[in-house]
């Protein structure tokens, strides 16, 4: 199963640092029932780019919980097993963000099939969504408004051998 696991790039650093995105559990994002049935389509890879998309919202959620990270969403696209994967059955499905997925095993960075991080042109949005995120989880339009325009930024793909140049930018 492929999981998109939303970090930033001190957190892409301690990634590299210790070889593992995370030892289980951890919270990443996969194409699943519930994101099948809030994206509304069958085509495989425009789910999976929606679990990216989730992935990059939860990001700017790490980003706004870290006022020194430098302003750029990362996430790191992996595969883990079939069942170390799942949505967290004590939250039910209406609970859970759509695509949240607890990943119970250890995973190597090394395992990883693509970094995604924003270009160095994001970050001035990015911070922006990231001041502006409670406000529009609270409803306030204008805000959810900033919050789209980060999400309006394509996040690049990175081969897993350039972390050391993108955590050396952090």
């Amino acid at each position: 199963m492929r999981v998109y696991v939303p970090l930033t790039l001190p957190g892409l650093a301690e990634a590299h640092q210790t070889g593992r995105l995370g030892t289980g559990p951890f919270v990443a994002y996969a194409v699943t029932p519930a994101l099948r049935e809030w994206y509304v389509s069958e085509d495989t890879e425009e789910l999976e780019y929606a679990a990216l998309g989730r992935a990059a919202l939860a990001s700017l959620r790490l980003l706004a919980a870290d006022a020194r990270a430098a302003r750029r969403r990362v996430v790191v696209a992996a595969d883990v097993p079939d069942g170390a994967a799942a949505p967290d059955p004590e939250r039910g499905p209406d609970a859970a963000e759509p695509g949240e997925v607890t990943v119970t095993v250890s995973v190597p960075l090394g395992k990883a099939a693509a970094v995604h991080v924003d270009a160095g042109d994001a970050e001035a949005d990015v911070a922006a969504a990231a001041e502006a995120l409670q406000a529009a989880d609270g409803g306030d339009g204008d805000a959810q408004s900033v919050v789209d325009a980060a999400e309006d930024h394509e996040l690049l793909w990175y081969a897993t051998q350039e972390v050391p140049n993108l955590v050396g930018s952090a």
